[in-house]
């Protein structure tokens, strides 16, 4: 297994290298990886003082950590902080963030990498939100900080969840098993997780939930207003189509095109493709609009569909909402339902959304509906704006599972708390 491990990351850096010419997100990659030392260089740390290193996926996963960031940056206001990112798609919408005092890419999980990483970063403590699980970098904080003649690093993983097919739980999986050893403590969103690790001996864990309801609850109480938008609605019920796959918009233009109703429709794409978008506007038989426009020309009178031609909008534009459409279940998966369900959308998406447990919950609860099909999309959406009292029943599903839900950062300071000294 550990060949095989050491295969796959050199496959995949390989291949990403290859697709670098043609694909931009895979540019971005290779680009960052090569310069991530520079902002050492550009901003060095500075060796008085320690470092907390935060590592996130992608955007998704930071806008999960971030209330443990600011938390920790409150509690512990003398210590550094390095945020590390794995994809384009989270470096390059927050490298500016003011919250961390150096943000750079992770290199490729490599004995070499992980040991220059560690000269570089000295981190006194480490935190992997969600799904990281990197053998060098985790053996490389368990075998010691340089700085600190080879102690051990206090490392944590917070809003895990663990499913049964994953490799942790295999037979065959012991090379995985043995990196939940690496982690000091690992904070749960849920009890199958805890029950799945305690069956193989991993018990340095909390039930915790998911940092994820603290992050969108600061969103709602700190959305910005966004008067294009707001012109664009007006008073006329509104969808909000959030992290919109290709494969999402192919159920929605034609039930879009066959609704009759007064409606306004926000579109937010996952990614910003100009072709995409385009060719979706010309597939949609009513007249649409670009944000990016907006600021030189008023709204146009007969639009009906605003495209949101930016990143890092999208969870202030669920304000303006009566329903919202999750992006990327008719696809790999669910993207952020929680940041539409804490302004009290009802909520809509496909059917790929068993791996996400918010999403699982809110339709036992009724504030969630999965669709299948275009068929289905239409009558759930015809019912829902056709009845105001399930709509804003729903609604208020959504925003109640939210606050029910928040303190998960609580927790995991608190475990920060045990194993720093103050």
């Amino acid at each position: 297994m550990h060949l095989l491990y050491n295969l796959s990351i050199f496959l995949y850096s390989l291949l990403i290298k290859l697709a670098a010419p043609f694909n931009q997100k895979a540019r971005l990659l290779v680009n960052g990886r090569k310069t991530w030392r520079q902002p050492f260089s550009d901003k060095p740390l500075d060796p008085t003082r320690p470092v907390a290193w935060f590592h996130a996926a992608s955007l998704g996963e930071f806008e999960q950590g971030r209330p443990v960031i600011e938390a920790f940056r409150a509690t512990y206001p003398a210590w550094q902080i390095v945020l590390s990112f794995f994809s384009p798609s989270g470096y390059e919408v927050r490298k500016t963030y003011a919250g961390a005092d150096l943000i750079t890419y992770l290199p490729a999980d490599t004995a070499a990498n992980a040991r220059d990483w560690m000269q570089q970063v000295h981190p006194q403590i480490a935190f992997f939100i969600k799904y990281e699980f990197w053998y060098y970098y985790l053996q490389a904080l368990q075998s010691g900080n340089p700085a600190e003649a080879g102690q051990a690093v206090p490392t944590i993983s917070f809003s895990a969840i663990f499913r049964p097919d994953q490799l942790f739980f295999k037979s065959y999986g012991g090379f995985y098993r043995n990196l939940l050893t690496y982690f000091d403590h690992i904070l749960v969103q849920n009890q199958e997780s805890v029950d799945l690790l305690t069956r193989i001996g991993i018990t340095h864990t909390t039930l915790a939930g998911d940092t994820r309801f603290d992050r969108v609850a600061q969103v709602a109480t700190t959305k910005r207003d966004i008067p294009e938008a707001a012109a664009f609605v007006g008073s006329l019920p509104t969808l909000i189509v959030g992290s919109a796959w290709a494969a999402d918009m192919a159920v929605l233009i034609p039930v879009l095109n066959a609704f009759t109703q007064p409606l306004r429709v926000i579109i937010a794409p996952h990614e910003i493709n100009e072709a995409e978008i385009e060719g979706w506007r010309t597939r949609l038989t009513a007249s649409s609009v670009r944000f990016s426009t907006l600021h030189t020309a008023p709204v146009p009178a007969d639009a009906r569909y605003l495209f949101i031609d930016n990143i890092g909008m999208l969870t202030s534009l669920y304000q303006y909402g009566t329903m919202a459409y999750i992006g990327g279940a008719f696809g790999k998966g669910l993207h952020n339902c929680l940041e539409a369900a804490t302004f009290g959308l009802p909520l809509l998406f496909g059917p790929n959304h068993l791996k996400f447990q918010e999403a699982v919950d809110l339709i036992q609860q009724g504030g969630a509906f999965r669709v299948r099909s275009s068929d289905e999309l239409s009558s759930t959406l015809t019912h829902l704006y056709d009845n105001a009292p399930e709509r804003e029943r729903a609604g208020a599903v959504c925003r109640s599972y939210v606050a029910e839900n928040i303190g998960a950062t609580e927790l995991v300071m608190k475990q920060v708390s045990a194993l720093l000294p103050r």
